[in-house]
């Protein structure tokens, strides 16, 4: 690492990661507290205002802070980092009660280093990061399916962000199932499809992935190939993960198909 880097890793079971020191609303006082408590905080923000973006199609209403409960997390949060993750303070004192940081282990297109926001530093602990840069399977053989994976958290209401069985956003699902297999992958809708090989639309099959976007618009949207026509996806609009069938809408907005790579072993 660069000099004047600091190396550290996530000590508790999930943080969540800001745009800034002041995103953090009254009702996220669970989620920054020195000891963040996930189920004491999203009961705060179900009871604060709980619902779908009136209609709107996933992640169309990122930028948006206004919003209360789970929706006013748009604009505030972009990803989450769980317990043992690398994360890289970058700027700024490295023991300041907020610090900037890099996660090595989310691929992003914002920064080459990793995906880039602010965390409370009472959440990491320093590292000589002796392991490598790439999160280790804690899985044996056989290799469970991306669906079985998956399907572990049918129901599972959805959080904006989100990137732990707490609550997944519909990215964050697809990266938690590939970081289970110990694949990294980007962890964004739109930098997930510029890595997935292209598949053609007719051709998917079981674990490959459908990429939704409006023309002139980036990827919005991300689910997980079930059979043709069939996905499992972290919804926002219906509010939970879910496994469905393509509905008119988004059978409209299905832009790509793509294959991100697996472990050689089990599929």
């Amino acid at each position: 690492m660069a000099h004047g880097l600091t190396l550290m890793r996530v000590a508790v079971d999930v943080t969540t990661v800001w745009n800034s020191p002041t995103a953090p609303r009254p009702v996220d006082q669970p989620a920054v507290q020195d000891s963040p408590d996930p189920e004491l905080w999203l009961a705060a923000l179900d009871a604060d205002g709980l619902g779908s973006a009136d209609g709107a199609d996933d992640a169309d209403e990122r930028g948006k802070p206004d919003g209360r409960g789970r929706l006013g997390l748009h604009g505030r949060v972009d990803t989450q980092a769980l317990a043992g993750e690398p994360a890289v303070v970058v700027s700024g004192d490295p023991d300041a009660d907020w610090v900037q940081v890099v996660l090595p282990w989310q691929p992003s297109t914002q920064d080459p280093r990793g995906y880039p926001g602010w965390v409370r530093r009472a959440h990491l602990v320093r590292d000589d990061f002796s392991r490598p840069g790439r999160s280790p399977s804690p899985l044996g053989s056989p290799v469970p399916s991306v669906l079985s994976l998956a399907r572990e958290h049918l129901g599972l209401p959805y959080l904006w962000g989100g990137l732990s069985p707490f609550g997944f956003d519909c990215s964050g699902l697809v990266h938690h199932v590939w970081r289970s297999l110990g694949v990294v992958v980007p962890r964004d809708a739109d930098d997930q499809h510029a890595a997935a090989d292209p598949v053609a639309v007719g051709s998917e099959r079981e674990g490959d992935l459908y990429f939704f976007a409006r023309p002139g618009a980036g990827v919005h949207h991300v689910g997980i190939v079930v059979a043709p026509g069939h996905m499992v996806h972290a919804s926002e609009t219906g509010g939970r993960l879910t496994e469905e069938p393509l509905s008119p809408p988004r059978w409209a907005t299905l832009y790509a198909v793509g294959r991100l790579p697996l472990p050689s072993v089990g599929q």
